[in-house]
């Protein structure tokens, strides 16, 4: 039997929240997973490999968009360090404002195997729903690796796909894969 740390999920709903150390392990762990092949990448990225250089400033504006009726920042430590991150961020337009996205969902390489990654899902769902009174949660997440069925497990449902909307490299093109989860009062 296999004996994994039990990770904390925080909550950061302020740019003033989140310490200059915390923004480094966040722009570390999103160059580890990105250059590991990890299909996390900003479009404001350039081409692979990335440097912290790369990294920080899109790191500084994911900081700066938060707010507590607009977008919060989850993150799971296991002891002292960051072992996953994501972002939720309500829609701005009026018209979807019940509903939210879910991006750069991330568990550092170190800390895989361990149910962070479930973990960060199953606090997003409560805090879009009970705190942030979102109805339902999108996210787009590139096919051709298996996250679907990571997304599948902890309640998502495929609702379409984009085809070959990611081109990784030359020959080598992915679908975009549509999930959504409803969120229900519980």
């Amino acid at each position: 039997m296999t004996v994994h740390q039990v990770s904390t999920v925080l909550q950061l709903t302020s740019p003033e929240e989140v310490t200059p150390e915390l923004r480094g392990e966040i722009a570390d762990c999103w160059e580890v997973v990105a250059n590991a092949g990890g299909a996390v990448l900003a479009t404001e990225f350039p081409p692979l490999p990335l440097s912290a250089h790369d990294v920080a400033p899109v790191v500084d504006s994911l900081v700066h968009g938060l707010h507590p009726a607009r977008g919060r920042l989850l993150v799971a430590v296991v002891g002292d360090s960051l072992a996953g991150w994501l972002i939720v961020r309500r829609e701005p337009h009026p018209l979807g404002a019940h509903c939210g996205t879910v991006n750069h969902v991330q568990t550092h390489p170190r800390f895989r195997g361990r149910g962070i990654g479930v973990a960060l899902m199953h606090r997003v769902h409560g805090i879009a729903r009970d705190e942030m009174g979102l109805e339902r949660l999108s996210l787009s997440t590139r096919g051709g690796v298996g996250l679907e069925e990571f997304y599948r497990k902890v309640g998502w449902v495929e609702v379409g796909r984009w085809p070959g909307a990611l081109r990784i490299a030359p020959g080598d093109d992915r679908d975009a894969i549509l999930m959504s989860l409803a969120l229900r009062a519980g």
